[in-house]
């Protein structure tokens, strides 16, 4: 489309009565949005003024349902792509843990988002402060469509309900030492002797209060693991990257990771691995961030 085509068409809709000053008002944001590619993130309202920093970085605080969201902003957009809104990664649980992933994708463009919903395990209430969310920030400050996901232990679990339900809604997944299966962790080998890491009793009970089932064999038939969601995802063509330490004895990577890259491979899903020999649940990321960075800039482009 010619730059100035959208032009006789502004001018159309004004009245008689317009002003000279409105007209040239009009045309010069015309030409301002025109310069910078007509992105959707351009027009947006913008975010409440920062009042403090992380890693030199502005935070901005935005309420959203009675939440207070955290939002690092890079210092200067890159260059989007036509009809794309600005590139944001949305974590899950635990921001600011991947310290040089976060700051390395801040000086790529992208923003670092989080929402608290914490102890909820990605059932229903967080999902649904999750699409209040999402709809704030795509439709009032010029957020893109498609964020990118990094779910974090139990922050897999997150993710991939938000994905699960909302697959066009995502570019893709990094999942770090990741939740995906309830049955391995919060529910473990004291729930089902089948499963050999440790669980966590305080937050089983919490789990199945939350999802409102109370016996432990009617929840493990209820399909609330990550693993038992991964159809509209692999139609969808969703990439996903996993980091995880061979060693992890609190979210064993073999009930968890290795489960869910088995299903999806068979759904004929793309999935990379990155193991960590010896390590266990912690330390989260990669002492060099750039295969988790290079993935993640990647993916949001091909969408």
């Amino acid at each position: 489309m010619h730059a100035f085509s959208s032009i006789p068409h502004l001018l159309i809709t004004m009245s008689a009565t317009t002003s000279f000053t409105k007209i040239t008002s009009s045309l010069i944001a015309v030409g301002l949005w025109v310069g910078l590619g007509m992105n959707a993130a351009l027009i947006a309202g913008e975010l409440p003024p920062s009042q403090s920093q992380w890693q030199g970085f502005p935070v901005h605080q935005l309420e959203s349902g009675g939440k207070q969201a955290m939002i690092v902003m890079p210092k200067m957009a890159h260059n989007i792509p036509e009809g794309r809104g600005k590139p944001w990664v949305w974590i899950g649980e635990f921001p600011h843990v991947l310290n040089d992933f976060e700051t390395r994708m801040l000086r790529e463009g992208f923003a670092i988002v989080y929402l608290p919903t914490p102890n909820q395990f990605g059932l229903a209430p967080a999902m649904k402060a999750w699409e209040e969310f999402y709809n704030l920030l795509t439709r009032n400050y010029g957020f893109d469509q498609q964020p990118a996901l990094v779910g974090i232990s139990r922050g897999g679990l997150y993710v991939y309900n938000w994905a699960s339900r909302h697959p066009d809604k995502v570019c893709c997944i990094y999942g770090d030492a990741p939740v995906c299966n309830i049955l391995s962790w919060p529910a473990g080998q004291p729930v089902n002797a089948q499963y050999k890491g440790p669980g966590s009793a305080p937050n089983w009970k919490a789990l199945k209060e939350i999802a409102g089932i109370a016996s432990d064999i009617d929840i493990a038939k209820a399909g609330l693991s990550p693993i038992d969601q991964l159809e509209p995802l692999a139609k969808a063509n969703i990439p996903l990257l996993h980091v995880y330490g061979d060693a992890d004895e609190v979210v064993p990577w073999d009930e968890n990771t290795g489960e869910l890259a088995t299903r999806y491979k068979a759904l004929g899903g793309e999935i990379t691995l990155i193991p960590k020999p010896g390590v266990k649940h912690h330390p989260h990321g990669l002492t060099d961030s750039t295969p988790i960075v290079e993935f993640v800039r990647k993916s949001w482009l091909k969408q």
